[in-house]
């Protein structure tokens, strides 16, 4: 079921992680008028991964336990994202060369309010389908 509103929170969520390997910045440099990006593999990696989970979990709808599971994994994996994020964030110098903080540091905040929204939603659809069950 394509149509169900957790389906488009996940793929929301799987469009902003493909959007943050090609065109968000995590971190960008400059240096006489020279602009480096530090969107490493690792990064790129990651997104890629999350993103996976996500497209995996959206098309295993009828497996509502393990969808929930999956995305329970995913904003795990997000949380450590984002600590790992923090922690470059401020251990990053700007001494001889200025420094900017991008926008793809938001990226698994998104994840995460998302993808809790669609773990609100897959409840609410395994709560109905128990409660139908019980009326038999």
């Amino acid at each position: 079921m394509i149509q169900r509103i957790q389906s488009l929170y996940l793929l929301i969520v799987a469009v902003v992680n493909l959007c943050a390997i090609f065109f968000v910045n995590i971190v960008a440099e400059v240096e006489e008028n020279t602009i480096f990006t530090l969107a490493n593999a690792l990064n790129k990696g990651t997104f890629t991964i999350f993103a996976t989970l996500t497209f995996i979990s959206v098309f295993s709808y009828k497996k509502r336990i393990n969808q929930f599971v999956m995305n329970r994994l995913n904003i795990i994996l997000n949380f450590f994202l984002l600590g790992f994020f923090v922690y470059r964030w401020l251990n990053l110098s700007g001494e001889s060369v200025l420094s900017e903080k991008g926008i793809g540091m938001f990226v698994p905040i998104i994840s995460i309010v998302f993808l809790s929204v669609a773990n609100k939603a897959i409840k609410k659809d395994e709560d109905l389908v128990k409660s139908v069950d019980r009326l038999r």
